[in-house]
């Protein structure tokens, strides 16, 4: 097993690292900013090094600065986390080009799934259903045209390089098409480097559902179970619950199925996210995207399945085998995560602000992933996430159940938070009969 980790990251999934690593035994060193100093994932890692200040450029991206602190400190393998760096290509070779073992997938799994255009036609290839859609990138308006009148209005204009739902637009006609191309194209040069877009159809009633895999150090790809991620503001999820109350049991095959294909297609190795769209009312899905890291949501696989994902990445990583029969997965309750942000709760914008009161719920079933403690400071150069209030029951209802109970017992004063948003969303009937969409946030609004 690997003994000394270098976390690549910051805030709750640096500090959920870290929980692991002292069950382990595993040495931990964080790397964090000028303006992270004294952030609990750094005062409780084994060793901190500071790599940069707050400019995430020069700090949790820069390169150069990681693999020096992991050359200091003696680290022997790398876990990037999300975000930042950890479904950069380059980032993973130069780990591993510097003698250290990268808790992730392969270098040319990472490049094959971030650009969607080659993501989709890999999957097709493999078997993976996937949306009516360009195959190659639509060069220019005229071309993006063509293609919607192919596949018909509306359509959604994408971002190649994009991900987590940045670089999106809806289209419903010509005009509209031709604005947000335009758009969609000077987003993704300024945000990604590549200017590539695609065309998809658009579902204007859609599920949004995911499947967690672990590429397994002995080749076998495993899917365990969905999540559904339909709760979303802007394209960015708010809430995950597992298993999705949308998914029947043969449903749930197919989509497990289809899950292992996408990863054996691309050899892929340690945690992934095959997430896909689900068509309601046909019962049809699609391929999405793959995310080729530990997702933010993955707590809520961990307590159905009961067990701990980032150790499985570094057993996978380490040559080892997984904690858990491959072949004897079982689950057992409901999950539901709410991402608590530091936004306000009707508008979800940032309201950053120094911590003056933190008072995390307890109780049977109640689980609090943060990053933040009284007198820390939300700044505003990172993402507004403080904390992942996750919640486990004997099923769905007694799941919420508990929500609305850790919601009303979460208390936090100096930024703003979105707590009130989910105590709302609690009592919604549409969100409580399980039969919500990717618009239920907006109807909320």
């Amino acid at each position: 097993m690997i003994d000394s980790l270098l976390i690549a990251n910051r805030g709750e999934i640096a500090r959920r690292i870290v929980r692991t690593t002292k069950r382990l035994g595993i040495r931990s060193i964080a790397v964090y900013s000028e303006a992270d100093a004294g952030m609990p994932f750094v005062t409780e890692a084994d060793e901190a090094v500071c790599v940069g200040p707050a400019n995430p450029a020069q700090s949790y991206r820069n390169t150069e600065a990681i693999l020096a602190a992991a050359k200091s400190t003696g680290a022997q393998a790398v876990h990037p986390g999300y975000g930042f760096l950890s479904e950069n290509a380059e980032f993973a070779r130069a780990v591993e080009a510097n003698g250290l073992i990268w808790v992730g997938p392969s270098a040319e799994a990472i490049t094959a799934m971030g650009d969607k255009i080659n993501a989709r036609n890999l999957m097709a290839a493999a078997g993976v259903p996937v949306a009516p859609g360009t195959q190659d990138p639509a060069a220019t308006v005229e071309a993006a045209l063509a293609a919607a009148e192919d596949i018909g209005f509306p359509v959604m204009v994408k971002a190649a390089a994009g991900g987590g739902g940045m670089g999106m637009a809806v289209a419903a006609d010509p005009d509209a098409l031709r604005t947000e191309y335009d758009k969609v194209r000077a987003f993704a040069e300024r945000m990604f480097g590549d200017g590539s877009v695609l065309i998809e159809r658009y579902f204007p009633r859609v599920r949004h559902v995911e499947v967690q895999i672990l590429g397994l150090a002995d080749g076998r790809v495993v899917a365990l179970s969905e999540r559904e991620c339909s709760v979303q503001r802007r394209n960015q999820k708010l809430v995950e619950e597992a298993p999705s109350p949308a998914v029947s049991p043969e449903l749930r095959q197919r989509f497990l199925a289809a899950a292992v294909k996408a990863g054996e297609a691309v050899r892929y190795r340690n945690a992934g996210t095959v997430e896909c769209l689900l068509d309601p009312s046909t019962g049809e899905f699609f391929f999405l995207e793959m995310n080729t890291r530990l997702q933010v949501e993955h707590p809520i696989t961990e307590l159905i399945h009961g067990l701990d994902l980032v150790e499985e990445q570094l057993r996978i990583a380490s040559g080892e085998a997984p904690t858990f029969d491959p072949d004897a997965l079982t689950t057992t309750g409901h999950a539901i995560e709410l991402r608590v942000n530091a936004e306000d709760p009707k508008r979800f914008l940032p309201g950053p602000g120094k911590v003056a009161t933190w008072v995390e719920p307890s109780g049977d079933g109640v689980r609090v992933d943060s990053g933040y403690a009284p007198d820390t400071t939300v700044t505003p150069f990172y993402d507004s996430l403080m904390a992942k209030l996750i919640v486990h029951g004997s099923d769905r209802a007694d799941a919420i159940a508990k929500a609305r109970a850790a919601v009303a017992g979460f208390e936090i004063v100096g930024p703003k938070n979105n707590l009130p948003f989910f105590a709302e969303l609690l009592e919604n009937p549409e969100f409580l009969g399980g039969d919500y969409d990717t618009g239920i946030v907006a109807r909320m609004r």
